[in-house]
């Protein structure tokens, strides 16, 4: 067996740097939901580590972090399988082809970006036979919703009429978990208005479906006003990782 690495913080010049950013995005979460009275539930934090090699991860996980963020899974899949030691918890959080499905239900626990039938019919099936196969447990299904005022798809996502019909579609199936909504935030816009109205997307797929509460939203530049909404799950990737390492 290789031996790994010391990553503890201060063992190595990037330890050290993880730790420092990790911990001031840890302190304007915990500022940001004590001024939203959340104080006592804060959000969960999701790295996104895309671009960044596994050993980073092995690092925030001595840090302890435990829910990673991806959004391609060919890179998903591979750091899922170096780090199958690790007790992590896998997030899929981009756009997802169905003809990919297969691959993302052998590690991921929750997808972010359910936007249609089609993908939804993929997911079930996929993860039914991994139920089968290996015993996982149902995938957690967020719905993402454009926010985009005219419901377009520039930043991806179902238009918020839709989102009835893919939850229950997703309630419909025996092999998925309807967790709530995802959205990313318009470009070039205030996020408080498009955070806003996730929440009122949120708060009427709650009330037809009491264990979908999950709001996924909130990135490196906008968590503070994701929070303030009602967010549940952080997607945090270059105020803890730092830009993409260079190719080469």
């Amino acid at each position: 067996m290789t031996e790994q690495p010391d990553n503890t913080p201060g063992s190595d010049p990037r330890s050290t740097e993880l730790a420092e950013r990790l911990a001031k995005v840890r302190k304007r979460i915990a500022v940001a939901a004590e001024s939203a009275g959340r104080g006592d539930h804060p959000p969960s934090l999701i790295v996104v580590t895309k671009f960044h090699p596994a050993e980073d991860i092995r690092r925030l996980a001595v840090l302890g972090i435990t829910d990673v963020g991806e959004n391609r899974d060919q890179e998903a899949a591979a750091k899922a399988l170096e780090l199958a030691d690790l007790n992590l918890t896998w997030h899929f959080v981009g756009q997802l082809q169905t003809k990919k499905a297969k691959s993302v239900a052998r590690y991921a626990a929750a997808v972010h970006s359910v936007d249609r039938p089609q993908l939804v019919d993929a997911l079930a099936k996929s993860v039914r036979n991994e139920m089968e196969a290996s015993g996982r447990s149902r995938l957690d299904c967020f719905i993402q919703v454009s926010l985009e005022d005219d419901g377009g798809t520039h930043r991806g996502g179902a238009a918020p009429g839709d989102v009835p019909i893919l939850a229950e579609q997703i309630t419909g199936t025996d092999s998925l978990n309807l967790a709530g909504v995802m959205a990313v935030a318009p470009l070039g816009a205030p996020p408080e208005p498009a955070f806003e109205k996730l929440a009122g997307v949120s708060a009427r797929l709650a009330a037809a479906y009491p264990g979908a509460t999950g709001i996924s939203a909130g990135m490196s530049q906008d968590l503070e006003a994701a929070i303030r909404f009602g967010a549940t799950h952080l997607r945090i990737g270059s105020d803890i990782l730092g830009s993409r390492p260079a190719v080469g």
